[in-house]
């Protein structure tokens, strides 16, 4: 019986001994692959190398294996466009870095931060991945956890384009090939930039005759257009934008490799001049908001009855709780600085939403450019109508004009801010909130503004600069107002001042509608007709 029973406790040892093995084994090949496309000059890639990769590493020891391509070599690059192709990748989403684990794609830094902790773990707890099945990925060996970092370049080295021999070559052209000669825009900061730079080394390592010239489009806006134009699409410029002979490419939507190599073959033969060289400044109309442009939309914006006749009634208010001396200049300059951040923190909002639907929605971005174009026509006609009523004393009388019932709100917050402890700190607060009530009048501008902005290659290039310098003009009636007070001038010759350049004030915001209805809609007619 002893004996039966200490053979059964020994199979049972051994089950669990076995148990374990297989356990440990199975954990073992729970090996997580991981394919990593960068380029030692992207900032993105190499910060995900450092701060991402090399830590996981270090966690998950053997668990973890990285292939890392540099794709500055184009057999790389090719093996990160077949990788696109397999993943269904469109153009649009291409990005750098671009990382590959357990079927799903990441691209850009932040989805990779924000995702691949979450999926390495969730991988290694679920047995692993196997390496996608690209062309030529086999060939590549896993990355030591000593390479990964700044310079390493792991692949097949040599490529698959043979230079020109020295004797055969001059600044980097090959002598009996016809140079073809390519303009590139580019705008600092552009995420679709790195990856077009990216398709164009490649095709520069694939057709040794290819010669970039790079431009800084903030630098060249007047060129670049000059060269939209003499194409053909000139309304359709946008960064990263590339020019070559009598074609273009614009976005990331159509600079990709198969099309600048479409564009390299079909001038193989012939070659391409360097036709920016004919370009003459001033030859051609530049569709560019320049600072006085945007520093005059501020001002008169600023300039607006509306708000002109609210700070009217805040300044009563000042009077009546006996205000005076510094103690107006402090609640003046909290009022600016609470409506200068206000306003400012709704241009970027709405500036970054804009752009990010006309980014992903080409044609509901062409939509809302015509509707606003539209909506600037009809302002511009009422404005004009308002400017016609002022002149004849009927100011009562303007369609243009915050609404009763906002007005009515507008005054009851300047009036629980007169009662705060703090004048200046609730001062502050009510600028902020009279800023957002009054969109409903100052916004029209605004948004003109905003969206003429988006169809500028200026205007997106500097669009942080040029809002702040909007929202600086807008406040800048605000301080030399509260100015006039602290050196004596009474609310009443205020009113009286608004009354006499009201009818001035709506005409320049009728012509400065009209610009913006120009602007934004001659584009789009011109390709109707």
């Amino acid at each position: 019986m002893r004996i039966r029973t200490v053979l059964i406790c020994l199979f049972l040892l051994l089950a669990l001994l076995g148990g374990a093995t297989t356990v440990a084994a199975d954990e073992a090949r729970a090996v997580v692959h991981i394919v990593y496309f960068y380029s030692t000059t992207c900032e993105h890639c190499m910060t995900v190398i450092e701060e991402v990769l090399t830590p996981l590493q270090a966690k998950y020891g053997d668990q973890l294996e990285i292939k890392m391509v540099e794709i500055t070599d184009p057999d790389n690059y090719e093996m990160l466009i077949r990788a696109e192709e397999m993943f269904g990748v469109a153009l649009e989403e291409r990005g750098l870095p671009t990382l590959l684990v357990g079927g799903q794609v990441l691209i850009g830094e932040q989805a990779i931060r924000e995702q691949l902790p979450c999926l390495v773990e969730t991988c290694a707890a679920t047995g692993g991945t196997s390496w996608p099945s690209i062309p030529g990925l086999a060939e590549l060996a896993p990355a030591a956890e000593s390479e990964l970092g700044l310079g390493t370049v792991i692949g097949p080295g040599e490529s698959a384009v043979a230079p020109c021999p020295a004797d055969e070559s001059e600044e980097g052209i090959c002598r009996d090939l016809p140079p073809i000669r390519v303009a590139y825009f580019y705008e600092v900061g552009c995420r679709d930039c790195s990856r077009a730079e990216a398709d164009i080394a490649y095709i520069r390592g694939r057709y040794p005759q290819v010669v970039v010239e790079e431009l800084n489009i903030y630098d060249s806006v007047g060129l670049a257009e000059w060269l939209a134009q003499r194409v053909g699409r000139q309304d359709d410029l946008e960064t990263p934008a590339v020019f070559v002979g009598d074609d273009a490419l614009f976005g990331a939507g159509e600079i990709s490799p198969q099309n600048l190599e479409l564009l390299v073959q079909k001038y193989a033969a012939t070659g391409t001049e360097a036709i920016w060289s004919g370009f003459e400044p001033g030859s051609v109309a530049e569709r560019t908001l320049t600072p006085v442009r945007i520093a005059v939309a501020g001002l008169l914006d600023g300039l607006n009855p509306c708000a002109f006749a609210t700070l009217i009634f805040f300044i009563s208010y000042l009077a009546v709780s006996g205000r005076r001396g510094w103690q107006v200049l402090a609640v003046g300059a909290a009022f600016a600085l609470g409506v200068f951040l206000a306003y400012l923190a709704i241009g970027l909002g709405l500036y970054r939403l804009l752009d990010l639907v006309r980014a992903q929605h080409r044609l509901v971005g062409t939509v809302v450019m015509g509707l606003t174009g539209l909506l600037c026509a009809v302002l511009a006609v009422l404005s004009f109508r308002d400017f016609l009523r002022a002149r004849n004393g009927q100011i009562k009388d303007m369609a243009l004009v915050l609404p009763e019932v906002l007005r009515k709100r507008v005054h009851a917050v300047i009036r629980r801010s007169s009662n705060a402890r703090s004048f200046a700190l609730g001062a502050f607060f009510t600028g902020a909130a009279v800023s957002i009530l009054e969109l409903a009048c100052t916004g029209q501008v605004y948004f003109a503004t905003l969206v003429s902005m988006l169809d500028s290659p200026t205007g997106q290039a500097q669009a942080l600069p040029l809002l702040l310098l909007y929202n600086l003009m807008f406040v800048v009636p605000l301080v030399v107002v509260f100015a006039l007070v602290y050196l004596g001038t009474s609310s009443q010759k205020l009113g009286l001042f608004l009354r006499r350049h009201t009818p001035a004030v709506k005409l320049g915001t009728a012509l400065l509608f009209a610009a913006f209805a120009g602007w934004l809609l001659a584009p789009i007619i011109r390709q109707l007709l």
